[in-house]
Parts: structure tokens; C-alpha cells; sequence
């Protein structure tokens, strides 16, 4: 397990953590969270031993392999594949070893490696590494290609592959999904899900969070305070404690009705059932959990045109590409008022392509492109962030845009963004990728637009900037379209989904869980075939082995997860019944017991609150339990 105990954890003349307590045992996946600067990769660095404590214990297994994600790449020579491969230490030991066993002729070695060879499963090593590969959005000729081919984001995805392919009993992974799409992310995420070793993930990632880990170390006033359960349980329980204080009373009372105004609009437009109940049900989960965000420091809206067009763009029969090449044919799509768009699509499909021709970016080969009047656009991607002015402070920005408004006015403004004090005023040179993102929405918010295009808007957003950002859509009138790897952000602001694949435009009938299984099928469909020779008789058998091997480990953590659930349902069930039968004495409804009936009444809200998580645990803990047995029974 790892086990902080007293941990003081300061840099420089900051102090990180103070006092700080957390166990996390074998096997468990854990969310840490917490605001930037608050000490979260501070803390990776300290269990990879990069970093001591200052007072107190950072304890784990000395025998436990630590793999993580690195966030710099050392090579620009490496095949991409091959620098996957490097992510593996002992099997690029052994490889070396052998080849100068090979060299000198020594046999006795020779046996004796190729036999660590096969224990290090070396044989299959190349085909593990390319699977990681093609999950993580590569090509067949891009993993032959070098390094330093690739873009910057791409070579975060090989330090990812790299760090999924070094065997590994604790994961370390800062920030997995920056650079990622939806589709890489859903691989991902069953990839973390199958992964038996102990996890703990960084990630702004709210949806990511909930699919992957079952719990939540959130960094908070310099101590750690572990959750149970996934990013939504934790900011149920936080959301409980902060709603006692009346600032986060009168925060969500304003949340809430930003929520059931837009309920309502969504509900008069929606027209598919499927997506109307996917998205109301995000927003009444955000509705509820509103308070555990009292202390954001973001507050903002997209100030918005008084005129209208009606198309505000109109696009037919356009084919879309670059220069002699063509990604998008017979492209038909018009943006109104209120529309709420969300593009779904495989990576390289062509969702940047079409947002880059409603920009105004490119101009379609063929077909035609007609924008209203009194049309105005914000458009946001990430290419944008460069072209910010390096010298220029945020306020000197904005004024640029609006030189004869008030100072104090544009510093009001930017407040919402968070750029307060001596930020507003300091040039942008340094300014983090965060930082970049959060000026440049604020740039588009001060213009007006009544049509907003958003590509990956979220990437390198925090949590607390990406709900802002989220209420901020919703309370927009204006049309939004919006591509996103972010899925509590397309659920909670968009109402249609158009689907961009196979050089086609098309409205998606579904949500996104029937996008996700309809991107299993399409990798199907497109999957290489693989003519890489095998020798079935060793290589099938030894693999059902090694998954019979694999599954019988992870099915006892399981079984008793789910056993100590269901205790742990059976002693609810008895409190629960203790209190429906106080609450049955009709003495308590005196006037002079109104307090004890109030703290029962609310004892018993908390205890069917808790009921409903434990069963929906429990539940889920035995169809695990039934799957991987069936499983194991099949490998039999």
C-alpha cells in the first residue's frame, strides 16, 4: 500500500502539504485532484522518489515498479514504435544482453536469456506495443515513423504508450487526456479499467474520472482527504459539508436557476428521447452538486450580439479539404439561432476541417458557404493560443479590443476569468497553457458573437474553468457548435450530435454511449489485418495461461469488495430501520421535539442517499463478479 503519514511538502518558500495523511491500498484506482499549484505532481515526484518529504513518511513497497507518464521526450530519432518499447527496462535489458551473448557465442547464456526473454513475454512485446498504439490513435506507417515527426501533443501520446507498455505494479499518469479525442479516451479508459496494478491519476477530466477510478484524493488547505467512490461521489459528500455554509447556499441558489432555465429551453427543443434524457439527467446530477463548487474562482459570461441573422451560416453541397485533397463531400449544415451542436467523429475525420470552413479559416473547394448579416463568431482552437501577443499583459488585450471602455470595467471582466491583481498585468510569455486558453475565451466573450465554434475548448482547463465554462454555454442564446473530447461538456450543452466520418457529415441518432459503441464497431470494421506469423501452439496457449493467471489475481480483490459492500448494505438497512422507527412514534411530532425530529428526518435523507450509492456499488461489484468468472470459466 502507499501510506503518507505527517507528510510536510514544501518547494521553495511554498508549502505544499502540512501534516498530510493518505493510505491507499493495493489494487485501488485513485483520482488526485485539486487546484493548480496545490502540490498534485509535487507529490508524484515525491513517490518516484524525485523528491524527500520534509517532515513525515511517504511509505510504499520497495519491491513495487513505478512506471509513469513523463511530460518531456528524449529522443527525436526513435521509430515511434520503438520508443514505445523503451518503456519497457527489463525487456531492453535482456535484448541487450542477448545480443552480446549473440557476439561472443556464449550458448549458456544464449538458453539462459531467450528464457527471461519468453518470461518477459519479449516474443509478443513488438504486437502489445503497436496494439497500444493503434488504441492511442496511431497509424501503421505513423509507428515507423521517427519521433520527431510527430507534433508535440502526438509525443505526449507516445510518452503514454511508452508508459503503459513498462510492466508495472503503481501508475503514475499527470494529466493522460490533454492531448487525447473522445476515441483515444475511451480506449483508454478500459484499458485503466483492466489494468490490475495500483493507479493514481491526474486528470480535469470529470467523466474520465467517474468511468476510471474508485477514488478521489482531493488536495485541499495543504491536506489530502480521500473519497470513496468517483468524481461524482466526491463532489456529492464535499457538496454536503460546503452546503451548511450560507456562501455555498446563496452560490447554488444562483447555479440552480442558470440549471432550470436551461432545462427548460432543452426540454421544448429536444427531439430525440435517448439524448433529452442523457443530457437532463447531467444537468439535474450538476444541479445537485452545484455547491461543492462554491469557492471557484471563475465566473463569467459570453457577452452576446443584439442582432440576429436567421441562418447565421448555411452550407451546402460543399466539398471541404486542403488544396488538391478532399476530406468532406456533399457537406449540407445550417447553423440557426439556438442551435447546440456537438461534432462527433474518428480522430482525422475531418471535425477541425469543417470547423476551420464555418470559421472562415478555409473556404470550401467546391459548393457554398453563405453567412448571415449580422452574423458574429467566436471561434476557438488551440492553434490560437500561439497567436496570442507573447509581450502583451491580459489587460493590455482587452484593451486593445475595447479602447475606449473603462479600466475598470475590462478589469472586472477578466476577474471572472480569474486574472486578478498582479496577473492581469504581467505578459502572457509565461503564462501556462491554462492560463493561454482561459484568455483567449475571454477575448471571445468580451466580442459578442451570436455563434460560438469551439474546438477542444476544455484542453488544459481545470475542473473549476471547465464547469464555468459549461454554465456559461448554457446560459449563451446564441448558436454553439462544439468539438470535444470532454463528455460532461457535450452532454450538459449540446443537443444534437452530427457525426463526422468516412468523408461524410451526418446527424447522429444517439448519445454519446451509443457513439462509444458505435466506435467499437467502426475500429472493427477498420482494423489492419495483422500477417505477422505466430506459432499458435505456444503463443495461444501461453496467453490463456497468463489471462487465466491475470484474472484469478483481480477476481479476489473483487469478491471481497463486493462482500464487504454487502455488509456494509446490511448494517445501513438496520439503521435505517432503527430510524423509520423512531420516526414512527407519534409523540415525536410534539412542538417541543421539533429539533429531534429535524436532525432524524435529515439522518434518514442521508442514510437512503447512502443506501442508493451502496447498492448501485454492490451491484455493479457482482456483474464484475459474474463477467470475469465466466471469463475465467471460458480460459479453462
Amino acid at each position: 500500500m502507499i501510506r503518507l503519514q505527517n507528510l510536510t511538502l514544501q518547494r521553495g518558500p511554498q508549502r505544499l502539504l502540512e501534516d498530510a495523511e493518505l493510505t491507499l491500498h493495493a489494487g485501488h484506482k485513485a483520482g488526485l485532484i485539486g487546484a493548480n499549484g496545490a502540490g498534485k505532481s509535487s507529490l508524484f515526484a515525491l513517490l518516484r522518489g524525485e523528491l524527500h518529504p520534509d517532515s513525515g513518511d511517504c511509505l510504499l513497497p520497495a519491491d513495487w515498479r513505478i512506471a509513469h507518464m513523463r511530460q518531456e521526450v528524449d529522443t527525436l530519432e526513435r521509430l515511434a514504435v520503438d520508443y514505445v518499447l523503451d518503456g519497457d527496462l527489463r525487456l531492453r535489458e535482456v535484448q541487450r544482453d542477448l545480443a552480446a551473448a549473440e557476439e561472443a557465442h556464449d550458448g549458456a547464456a544464449l538458453a539462459r536469456l531467450h528464457a527471461e526473454l519468453d518470461s518477459a513475454d519479449g516474443y509478443t512485446a513488438d504486437a502489445r506495443a503497436r496494439k497500444l498504439l493503434a488504441g492511442l490513435g496511431f497509424t501503421n506507417e505513423q509507428m515507423d515513423r521517427q519521433v520527431g515527426d510527430f507534433s508535440g501533443g502526438w509525443r505526449m501520446r507516445l510518452n503514454l504508450a511508452q508508459a503503459l507498455m513498462c510492466p508495472s505494479d503503481l501508475l503514475l499518469l499527470d494529466e493522460p487526456t490533454n492531448h487525447l479525442d473522445l476515441d483515444a479516451i475511451i480506449w483508454l479508459e478500459e484499458w485503466l479499467k483492466s489494468y490490475p496494478g495500483t493507479l493514481l491519476l491526474i486528470s480535469h477530466d470529470r467523466d474520465f474520472l467517474d468511468e476510471v477510478v474508485d477514488h478521489v484524493a482531493h488536495v485541499d488547505q495543504r491536506k489530502l482527504v480521500l473519497y470513496r467512490g468517483g468524481y461524482t461521489a466526491f463532489e456529492r459528500a464535499r457538496a454536503e459539508r460546503l452546503a451548511q455554509q450560507q456562501q455555498a447556499y446563496e452560490k447554488q441558489q444562483a447555479q440552480r436557476a442558470h440549471m432550470e432555465s436551461y432545462i427548460a429551453r432543452f426540454k421544448a427543443q429536444a427531439t430525440k428521447a435517448r439524448q433529452a434524457q442523457s443530457r437532463i439527467k447531467a444537468l439535474e446530477r450538476m444541479e445537485e452538486l452545484s455547491a461543492a463548487h462554491v469557492d471557484s474562482p471563475f465566473d463569467f459570461v459570453f457577452r452576446e450580439s443584439t442582432k440576429i441573422s436567421s441562418p447565421l451560416i448555411d452550407l451546402s453541397d460543399a466539398r471541404l479539404g486542403y488544396g488538391e485533397k478532399t476530406i468532406l463531400e456533399k457537406v449540407r449544415l445550417q447553423l440557426t439561432p439556438g442551435a447546440r451542436i456537438g461534432l462527433l467523429g474518428p480522430n482525422g475525420a475531418g471535425k477541425s476541417t469543417l470547423i476551420k470552413n464555418l470559421a472562415g479559416e478555409l473556404s470550401p473547394l467546391t459548393g457554398r458557404l453563405t453567412r448571415g448579416e449580422n452574423t458574429v463568431v467566436g471561434y476557438f482552437a488551440q492553434h490560437q493560443l500561439d497567436s496570442l501577443d507573447a509581450k502583451a499583459s491580459p489587460l493590455l488585450h482587452l484593451q486593445r479590443l475595447a479602447p475606449t471602455e473603462r479600466e475598470q470595467t475590462l478589469r472586472d471582466f477578466l476577474g471572472g476569468f480569474d486574472f486578478r491583481g498582479g496577473r492581469i498585468d504581467e505578459p502572457v510569455l509565461n503564462f501556462s497553457g491554462g492560463e493561454k486558453a482561459r484568455l483567449a475565451l475571454a477575448l471571445i466573450a468580451w466580442e459578442r458573437p451570436n455563434l460560438l465554434l469551439l474546438d477542444e475548448p476544455t484542453n488544459h482547463l481545470d475542473l473549476e474553468m471547465r464547469l464555468a465554462l459549461t454554465m456559461a454555454l448554457q446560459e449563451f442564446s446564441g448558436a454553439v457548435l462544439v468539438v470535444s473530447h470532454d463528455r460532461h461538456l457535450l452532454k450538459s450543452t449540446t443537443d444534437n450530435f452530427f457525426l463526422v466520418a468516412d468523408g461524410k457529415v451526418e446527424e447522429f441518432d444517439g448519445d454519446l454511449e451509443d457513439y462509444a459503441r458505435w466506435l467499437v464497431e467502426y475500429r472493427q470494421r477498420n482494423a489492419p489485418v495483422n500477417n505477422t506469423p505466430v506459432n499458435p501452439d505456444k503463443t495461444d496457449k501461453k496467453a490463456q495461461r497468463q489471462a487465466a493467471a491475470a484474472l484469478r489475481q483481480q477476481l479476489a480483490p473483487h469478491k471481497r469488495e463486493a462482500d464487504k459492500l454487502e455488509a456494509e448494505l446490511g448494517k445501513l438497512h438496520e439503521k435505517l430501520a432503527k430510524v423509520d422507527a423512531s420516526l414512527g412514534d407519534s409523540d415525536l411530532y410534539e412542538p417541543a421535539r421539533k429539533n429531534e425530529l429535524r436532525d432524524l428526518l435529515a439522518e434518514q435523507a442521508r442514510l437512503k442517499v447512502r443506501e442508493g450509492e451502496l447498492e448501485e456499488a454492490w451491484m455493479q461489484a457482482l456483474e464484475t463478479l459474474e463477467s470475469m468468472q465466466a471469463e475465467l470459466e471460458a480460459l479453462s
